[in-house]
């Protein structure tokens, strides 16, 4: 019952049904006891709505003391029947008592006359409708149960998901950090100004990459800052063998995205791309808004000579980007790569989310 009288729209249909059993049982006294459809009516529906309360309470408490699937399935059966047969014969004496309270009105819309058929049928019709309230509590109760279950998984796997994205999202390539401390190592004998350069901007990537974190998204334009500080310490090490163009448009600098969703790419173009080439090239990010989706783009040069630039921490960077975009968007969100002569590139699609869309 509590279940039921917990919202406005349960308990309303909960009243209407009985009411349109009262009104069921009001015709059928006019009918049987050639009663005026006012008394019957005056008798049945307020008789009813009592016994909506009385029987659903009782009922209710009774399904919470003996749950379906217990042990003892007889004895449920057995204080369900004999609640249901008391409760008859109780709703029979409330319409005796009822109806002498209307018969000592005085007006002819007021009162029937009882007869045996009539209190046989009350009685009757209280057992039948309590076992239909008890029903309804089993059916309402084993939902409840059965949502509680499904909501408490759900959480569980969100939970899980969440754990694996934080994983994901800390998986940032030890190596950049070992060879930006060795070249600022290098470059403090050699060039001090570039040192201290270099220092500061991995100390303005780390900053931003750590308030990212707190973070589930941030919009493209802040994850296009960070690639630049981290862009701006690898021209530091690279020199004029790096070279970077970017084309983000301004609607799609506005759409959310993960957290250094697009850093592992550009680490690797680095990685294996400008780093494998004497002469160096050109990193190109380039992303747009189509509609609901949003497209970027990272394409790098490769080593001609290569047989594959697939190796194994390229395969790591691509994974987990595939993964973290499966976490947060399910089948919305892709991701494809490949190699078209001398460039490798890496497509991303998904969702254009804004804040202003409630995102």
């Amino acid at each position: 019952m509590q279940e039921i009288a917990s919202s406005r729209r349960g308990i309303t249909i909960y009243l209407l049904v009985w009411l349109f059993l009262g009104i069921a049982l009001g015709g059928v006294i006019a009918l049987a006891n050639d009663a005026p459809a006012a008394n019957a009516m005056m008798f049945a529906i307020p008789l009813n709505l009592l016994y909506a309360f009385a029987a659903g309470y009782s009922s209710y408490y009774l399904c919470r003391a003996y749950p379906l699937g217990g042990s003892r399935p007889a004895a449920t059966a057995l204080v369900l029947t004999v609640a249901a047969v008391v409760s008859g014969f109780l709703w029979l004496a409330v319409g005796r008592a009822w109806n002498g309270a209307c018969l000592m009105l005085g007006v002819s819309w007021a009162g029937i006359a009882f007869s045996p058929q009539l209190s046989a049928l009350i009685v009757g019709l209280g057992i039948l409708l309590y076992g239909f309230a008890a029903a309804v509590h089993y059916l309402v109760i084993e939902f409840v149960r059965a949502k509680g279950a499904e909501q408490r998984e759900l959480e569980s796997l969100l939970m899980a998901q969440e754990a694996e994205l934080r994983m994901l999202r800390t998986q940032i390539d030890p190596h950049f950090l070992f060879n930006s401390l060795n070249s600022i190592s290098a470059l403090t004998s050699q060039d001090p100004k570039a040192a201290r350069r270099m220092t500061l901007e991995l100390a303005s990537f780390f900053r931003q990459s750590l308030g990212m974190e707190a973070h589930k998204k941030v919009t493209l334009g802040e994850e296009m800052r960070l690639i630049r500080h981290f862009l701006a310490i690898e021209q530091v090490r690279f020199g004029a063998r790096l070279q970077v163009e970017e084309q983000v448009e301004d609607q799609a600098a506005a759409c959310l995205v993960p957290p250094m969703i697009i850093q592992p790419l550009v680490e690797n173009a680095v990685k294996h791309g400008i780093c494998n080439m004497p002469d160096g090239g050109t990193i190109r990010v380039t992303a747009r808004r189509a509609g609901s989706m949003l497209h970027i783009r990272v394409d790098n040069p490769v080593d001609a000579d290569m047989a594959s630039i697939r190796s194994e921490g390229h395969g790591i960077g691509l994974s987990n980007v595939r993964q973290r975009l499966s976490g947060a968007y399910k089948h919305e969100a892709s991701i494809h790569w490949g190699r078209i002569d001398n460039s490798f590139g890496v497509d991303i699609a998904m969702p254009a989310h804004t804040g202003e869309e409630g995102e």
